[in-house]
């Protein structure tokens, strides 16, 4: 569903992603890992289409959309949580859901978003800026499942979250899997957290992929390694 192909960014003459390729299947989620600074938002931000891409290919269901403004790339079938969730803090619950909904041209919110994330069912009224920072993710992941993507980047989803919210989005996140239709990315610093919810992983160091593989051939201590350094 998603796949980038020798992908190289860079902020003016300074290359920042150098040859990075992935691949993500429908019914399955990729972690990203490593330390800050790493490259790993740079690389989120690129395959939504806000940072532009010095050269390489970001190819989704077998088109190139590396060329594609955002907007068009999720009209394709991206979705994107940035990092620091960045909801609208004036709006309600609802009506930061209904903002994805735009993409699709329904007007109803699928019932299964409320089962994912039953607190925002019981909130629906309230305005997104008063809720806590777990509200907020939940917020933020449940805004871009409106949009019924088929690929969904996560930057970060458990920064500066409690442990129980951080355990609901990830068996969110694995009840979306065993569905089995859509491609999840995931940028992730909580390294176990990572590792029980993926089924492959890549650790960035610089801007490039050091390690790569599945989760059942995964050398934890070359990852946390790399992760420490």
């Amino acid at each position: 569903m998603l796949d980038v192909r020798n992908l190289n960014v860079a902020y003016g003459q300074s290359e920042v992603l150098h040859g990075i390729d992935l691949a993500v299947a429908p019914g399955e989620i990729v972690a990203v890992v490593g330390r800050n600074g790493m490259g790993k938002s740079t690389l989120m931000k690129s395959l939504i289409g806000v940072m532009p891409v010095k050269s390489g290919q970001v190819m989704v269901d077998g088109a190139d959309v590396t060329a594609l403004p955002s907007h068009s790339r999720v009209s394709r079938g991206l979705a994107y949580v940035p990092q620091g969730r960045q909801i609208f803090g004036t709006m309600t619950v609802r009506e930061n859901i209904e903002t994805g909904l735009v993409v699709t041209g329904r007007r109803k919110i699928p019932d299964e978003i409320y089962t994912l994330f039953p607190i925002l069912a019981e909130f629906d009224k309230r305005r997104g800026g008063n809720l806590s920072g777990g509200q907020q993710q939940q917020l933020a992941i449940a805004r871009a499942l409106a949009s019924d993507p088929r690929i969904l980047l996560l930057d970060e989803p458990t920064e500066g979250i409690q442990p129980s919210i951080i355990k609901d989005i990830g068996r969110a996140l694995v009840h979306l899997r065993r569905k089995g239709g859509m491609a999840i990315l995931v940028v992730e610093q909580y390294f176990e957290w990572a590792r029980d919810i993926c089924d492959d992983y890549a650790v960035m160091d610089r801007g490039v992929v050091v390690l790569a593989g599945t989760r059942e051939e995964m050398d934890e201590a070359a990852v946390r390694g790399r992760m420490t350094v």
